[in-house]
């Protein structure tokens, strides 16, 4: 059910507010260009600036107007593990395809507190959990132990791996299953992560150019590795250039450039620098999007 090319999405916002009205538009283009699945509130939607009623409410936004034509991963991570039991029972009651929970972040618990962590949020309610292992965020790192120990768990079906290192998917492989659903979270290594068993990619990359990577999603996937790194040589500048300054900002920014949504983000982020800007520009120019 989960892979391929998977936006993780930007929440728009309109002088302070959310903006609900553009956040459906974008669910519609996301579908009509190929994504394979959608990935709300998490930090590429802006969760840390988000209320509790601000989260949910996108999440609930983003179910319906998806309509079950692809799958819907909420974010539901929290550094609290009765904040995150909230989110995961939401992302359920809303109808989510399965809730993404980052490893907490801040706290830094051990790996023995990451089992417990998640074992409670897999049994609090009745929806698959794709964990989010990104160290670099959270400061701690799951080990491919303590993975496979989780993935003993039926409604642990998952990770979304940001730790851009490719041998971590072969030792996941070994720990978890080959049928562990392994998920990039890094777009400038995703069509290698795939060569190593990965099955898709949660992209920031994905909010600007949906369709080419879909496109090549699709191609890693039937094994045509050629025709995907094409592509990935057309997005490369492109996602060195979202990249320069939070992702998330430059998403945000490229998509202002195309017309789909305002660059507006939340403090304690800040708009683009002009040399930022110019760097964005350039690489929309050479993927052939502006």
């Amino acid at each position: 059910m989960f892979k391929g090319s998977m936006p993780a999405l930007v929440t728009p916002f309109r002088n302070g507010a959310l903006d609900l009205e553009t956040l459906k538009k974008l669910v519609e283009w996301h579908i009509g260009e190929g994504s394979h699945g959608l990935v709300p509130v998490g930090t590429t939607g802006e969760s840390p600036t988000l209320s509790h009623e601000e989260h949910e409410t996108v999440i609930e936004t983003v179910v319906k107007a998806a309509a079950g034509r692809v799958p819907v991963i909420a974010g539901a991570g929290s550094n609290n593990t009765v904040e995150a039991i909230r989110f995961v029972e939401c992302a359920a009651k809303f109808g989510a395809d399965a809730a993404l929970v980052v490893t907490p972040y801040y706290n830094k618990p051990t790996q023995r507190g990451l089992i417990a962590h998640y074992t409670a949020l897999h049994d609090c309610a009745d929806i698959p959990i794709i964990i989010y292992n990104i160290p670099g965020r959270s400061v701690i790192d799951m080990t491919p132990d303590t993975m496979g120990a989780l993935a003993k768990l039926p409604r642990i079906v998952g990770v979304k791996d940001a730790t851009g290192d490719l041998a971590r998917v072969c030792d996941q492989r070994m720990t978890c299953g080959a049928d562990f659903i392994q998920l990039s979270g890094e777009d400038a290594t995703a069509h290698g992560f795939n060569a190593q068993g990965g099955v898709g990619c949660i992209s920031v990359t994905a909010n600007v150019a949906p369709k080419l990577l879909s496109q090549m999603q699709e191609a890693c996937l039937a094994g045509d590795y050629a025709t995907a790194l094409d592509i990935q040589d057309t997005l490369m500048p492109l996602h060195k250039a979202i990249f320069t300054e939070p992702g998330l900002v430059g998403a945000k920014y490229a998509m202002s450039r195309l017309g789909l949504c305002s660059d507006e983000v939340r403090l304690p982020l800040t708009g683009l620098a002009d040399e930022t800007k110019a760097k964005v520009d350039a690489a929309l120019e050479h993927a052939g999007l502006m």
